[in-house]
């Protein structure tokens, strides 16, 4: 029996829920999200809680009882608090500022790097080296941070480059004479 998945998805204060058929919608303060499950559990609001139950014993029906119990408390999770990816930026020069909803980055490029912030999220910089990117979307979020830090990975013999808040880089010792 999946652990995760007998768990109730507990609503907060100001989050509602409605189900119609496989469909799940979460309304709360910072917006709505919903999530289509598959056929193999069932989705049931028993007053202020989600209960996600397979509907029986097959392999698939097991698997997808936790990982849809998983995807409802990311909804209520995401119009609740919302979900947030730190970055930061080390390096002589790099630097990240926001101009409108463009990104502008200087990662010791010939040329400045322009991000364009997809809707759904918002990115700010508080600092020239801090990237902040914030959403109620959970896979949006990791996307957008993740597509951030692809321009410049953090190398292994300085660590210089875009990482997330508190990655480890594993460092290497250069060449020796």
């Amino acid at each position: 029996m999946s652990r995760i998945g007998k768990k109730p998805v507990p609503l907060a204060k100001g989050v509602s829920a409605v189900v119609s058929g496989q469909t799940v919608e979460v309304k709360g303060p910072k917006g709505t999200r919903s999530f289509t499950a598959t056929d193999d559990v069932t989705l049931t609001v028993e007053g202020n809680e989600i209960r996600v139950t397979p509907r029986g014993t097959s392999k698939r029906a097991r698997q997808q009882w936790g990982m849809a119990r998983s995807m409802v408390e990311n909804l209520v999770t995401g119009v609740t608090t919302g979900f947030r990816r730190e970055l930061e930026i080390q390096g002589v020069g790099y630097r990240a500022a926001m101009a409108g909803n463009v990104l502008k980055l200087s990662l010791g490029y010939s040329h400045e790097v322009n991000f364009d912030v997809p809707g759904g999220v918002t990115v700010s910089a508080p600092k020239q080296t801090e990237i902040v990117v914030e959403g109620i979307d959970q896979q949006l979020v990791g996307q957008v941070a993740a597509n951030i830090r692809d321009w410049k990975r953090p190398e292994p013999y300085k660590g210089k480059g875009i990482r997330y808040q508190g990655e480890f880089v594993f460092r290497k010792e250069g060449k020796k004479k």
